[in-house]
């Protein structure tokens, strides 16, 4: 069945549904290669995370090591065009919990990759909305690089999908899905952050946000999702004792 699995990714650049209707059908396949490492549904490895969503990868793809998923691990994200504060809000943060915790984000700029850095020196995982095999954004290729080495990267899909706009709402909930909890930096009102959120409810999580000034007009997420329910945090004791 893996051979059958990765020849249907490959067809089908990793398009869940498509794969699906080929397993049902049993579609004609072939054995195919691929140059990187990949985990499928059902094997003893797959991580044991994906199995909790309504709708898990068929195969996941993936650079570096695979057993940091088997970690106690909490998801950090936030928006893309973060503030100055944003930034130095998740630089502590993040610090407080890699601590104790494998550090999950989107390898998005922003809050994303500034996660990623700070725990480089303990562990993260970083889930991208295209192939395994490309980089984006661009500015993010040292740390692409860093965290291919040392630490993981998993995708959905094999090599050669470019970043499409429908790959990162459904490639959120394989970060939701990854943490025992998620955390919010800074959010928007609508935006990816809040998708997050919404499948990370669906699966039970924890949501933490941080407090945000009383004057805030742009990050407006956070007050919606404290008055939502979501925990807050209002300084590093709060981060501690997640």
């Amino acid at each position: 069945m893996r051979e059958q699995i990765l020849c249907y990714a490959l067809r089908y650049h990793g398009d869940w549904s498509k794969i699906a209707k080929a397993i049902a059908s049993d579609e004609e396949w072939r054995a195919c290669t691929c140059a990187y490492d990949y985990v499928t549904l059902g094997e003893a490895h797959y991580p044991s995370a994906f199995l909790s969503l309504r709708f898990p990868p068929w195969i996941v793809f993936y650079r570096g090591s695979l057993q940091l998923c088997a970690r106690a691990a909490v998801s950090v994200i936030g928006a893309r065009r973060a503030s100055h504060e944003g930034l130095r809000a998740c630089a502590r943060v993040t610090s407080i919990l890699a601590q104790r915790y494998v550090i999950v984000s989107g390898l998005a700029k922003g809050i994303d990759a500034c996660a990623h850095r700070c725990a480089l020196p303990q562990g993260t995982i970083g889930v991208i909305g295209c192939g395994i095999d490309v980089v984006y954004p661009k500015e993010n290729a040292a740390l692409y690089a860093a965290m291919a080495a040392d630490h993981l990267i998993l995708s959905e899909y094999p090599p050669g999908p470019p970043p499409l706009a429908a790959h990162f709402p459904w490639r959120n909930r394989l970060i939701a899905a990854l943490g025992s909890s998620l955390i919010v930096i800074e959010a928007t009102p609508r935006s990816g952050t809040m998708h997050t959120v919404s499948e990370a409810l669906s699966l039970s999580r924890p949501i933490y946000c941080l407090v945000r000034s009383f004057l805030e007009t742009t990050y407006t997420g956070n007050g919606l999702l404290i008055q939502q329910g979501a925990s807050i945090l209002t300084g590093e004791d709060d981060v501690k004792e997640i």
